[in-house]
């Protein structure tokens, strides 16, 4: 599916604070790799609980992420923008950045691609940029003086050779301003986010402003820092809101302020500020179980989270509490769905079952729900729901018994005749436990 809107710069929710409640952004977490050691950071992959950068539910592939990219325009109607911010540098990692925009134009050549980064390693990638027609890119300044990003940057990573903190912040700043100014004459829009750390740089922001105000940045964001308790920096305290304004008040002398900005993850997707989608989620974790490449080889059937894929890769299971396969189909109102991946067993998501009281129409619409499950196991199941899951392709096993040990069954291929349910209820009991059956 493709976006249903026109698309143009003005419709970037973080370029233009009148867009943030009508247009959202999605962020496809494809560049795990960082070329800088900031101390104020600490990257949690699968931390599903904060909201700031850095932070995922998961690592994509350019192709998974393709896919993935399905699943959003179908739940979200306003995306218009597609964006690479991390969890670590999309030019740490410029070959899976590039291709995945590259994927993304050809699918979809109406949305705003955009990028976040510390400017690093983008110059070289720029003209490709924009043949991509690259709408907009952010980039991270958080001093224009090497003594001050001293105190910010551990450390820089330049191709294979590591520098310390104040001869990398000199050659960090020297990359970035010179970036900055190969993008505003690529006439690619730029913003430039400013962390604010209380007693390291909030005394330096201004003069950040004023810095790249000159080159002609079109937006500046001055981002009050945000406690990680992991960081080197974990001991200080978040400025005030007070001291934050005050700043922006004295930087907007110089050029336009974004005062909106949500620290959004590496995984964001939605409006500025919305929830993040739990079904969406659930949808990039099982896109990551997907080849890497469509022609991948893997150990077991897994080949791709599509629901309308030829091959099945996943598992559904009846289960009262998640651990044993040991309810009835007519009884649950949800299905657990697995997959498999390194010789481990994923948990994915949970499915609701379709309500009773509509027949063999019921069965039909869990089948297909089902589309990308091989097996669906169950203790107990009746002849209609058997028959729509048949013929639709899903293989049923009524057994009970642990989860994993039937899981490895299934993905290796032996036989379930150890498990099988031995005492199997009489036709005409309830599917549902009320006297009504499989209706």
């Amino acid at each position: 599916m493709k976006p249903d809107k026109d698309i143009n710069s003005v419709n970037h929710p973080c370029f233009n604070v009148n867009a943030r409640k009508r247009f959202g952004r999605v962020h496809l977490p494809v560049a795990p790799r960082c070329n800088i050691q900031c101390r104020f950071c600490d990257r949690k992959f699968d931390c599903v609980n904060e909201s700031r950068p850095g932070v995922t539910s998961g690592v994509l592939s350019p192709y998974q992420a393709l896919v993935y990219l399905e699943h959003v325009f179908e739940a979200k109607k306003n995306i218009s923008v597609v964006g690479i911010a991390g969890p670590g540098d999309p030019f740490a990692n410029p070959s899976q950045t590039m291709e995945t925009l590259r994927l993304v134009r050809q699918a979809y050549p109406e949305v705003i691609l955009c990028l976040a980064t510390n400017g690093l390693g983008i110059a070289p990638f720029i003209d490709d940029l924009v043949a991509l027609d690259t709408g907009h890119v952010t980039v991270t300044v958080n001093a224009v003086d090497p003594a001050v990003g001293a105190e910010v940057y551990a450390w820089v990573r330049d191709g294979k050779r590591v520098i310390g903190s104040q001869a990398g912040a000199a050659l960090l700043m020297e990359r970035q301003l010179g970036a900055i100014k190969a993008l505003k004459k690529a006439g690619i829009m730029v913003k430039v986010n400013a962390i604010m750390i209380p007693g390291i740089n909030d005394h330096h922001i201004v003069e950040i402003a004023k810095t790249v105000a000159g080159l002609g940045v079109d937006i500046f964001n001055c981002l009050p820092f945000h406690e990680n308790k992991g960081s080197a920096f974990a001991h200080i305290r978040e400025p005030s809101t007070e001291d934050v304004a005050a700043v922006r008040k004295k930087a907007g002398a110089h050029i336009r302020q974004m005062t909106h900005c949500a620290r959004c993850r590496a995984d964001a997707v939605g409006c500025l500020g919305d929830v993040q989608d739990t079904g969406l989620m659930e949808k990039l974790k099982a896109c990551e179980l997907m080849p890497e490449v469509p022609d991948s080889v893997w150990e077991s059937p897994e080949e791709s989270c599509r629901t309308t894929h030829s091959d099945r890769p996943f598992v559904a299971v009846a289960s009262m509490e998640g651990l044993l396969v040991n309810q009835h189909l007519g009884e649950a109102v949800e299905l657990r769905v697995f997959g498999k991946k390194k010789g481990k067993f994923v948990y994915l998501e949970t499915r609701d079952t379709p309500g009773a009281g509509t027949g063999a129409e019921r069965w039909r619409e869990l089948a297909g729900r089902l589309a990308d499950c091989s097996t669906l196991l169950v203790s107990g199941i009746g002849d209609a729901p058997r028959k729509a899951m048949t013929e639709s392709g899903v293989d049923v096993h009524v057994i009970e018994g642990l989860i994993d040990e039937a899981l490895a069954a299934v993905f290796d291929g032996r036989s379930l005749d150890g498990m099988v349910k031995r005492t199997p209820r009489r036709r005409g009991e309830a599917c549902s436990g009320m006297g009504m059956g499989c209706g």
